[in-house]
């Protein structure tokens, strides 16, 4: 049945001529009425959209949220990096360029940067994580690196495996 809008007198006019100027059928039911009575809830196939929506979401978000906390836990290598860095700036600060360039990050001797191994736990990362390299003293240059793959804590992060710093302060992956 096809409903055509008269324009004189705003009602609901069909070809067959079953339905008054009010919208109301010959059997006395109004048709929007009808159409309302009879649908009542979603069906299958828009409750199956919206499922799939859904794990469509869940799964482009969940490795999004899984490098968020990555990134979260290399916060505590970082800072134990700058803290490293800093370090070897004082002692060079304190043997000039013509002194010799520390050989070790954990020890009190002369070639040492004075940490303990207990200065470098943390949650994620311990002593064991972080390595010098390529450090000399005239001009000051240096490479500190922290493999997390090297730590046995159980929740240590996954992505990247190593982090770099050098002495411009050049984070690298």
């Amino acid at each position: 049945m096809i409903f055509l809008a008269d324009s004189v007198n705003m009602g609901k006019i069909s070809k067959d001529g079953n339905v008054d100027k009010q919208g109301k059928s010959k059997q006395g039911f109004d048709i929007g009425e009808l159409e309302m009575k009879s649908r009542k809830g979603f069906t299958l196939i828009e409750l199956m959209v919206v499922v799939l929506i859904v794990g469509i979401l869940a799964a482009v978000a969940i490795p999004i949220l899984r490098g968020r906390i990555d990134a979260a836990k290399w916060s505590e290598g970082k800072a134990m990096l700058g803290s490293i860095a800093t370090a070897i700036r004082a002692y060079h600060a304190e043997k000039g360029p013509s002194g010799t360039a520390p050989t070790a990050i954990v020890g009190t001797g002369n070639t040492e940067l004075g940490f303990t191994a207990a200065d470098l736990q943390g949650t994620y990362f311990m002593d064991n994580c972080f390595a010098l390299s390529g450090v000399t003293m005239n001009p000051l240059a240096f490479t500190i690196t922290c493999t997390a793959l090297t730590s046995t804590r159980p929740e240590k992060p996954t992505y990247p495996a190593t982090v770099t710093l050098n002495q411009l302060g050049v984070w690298g992956p």
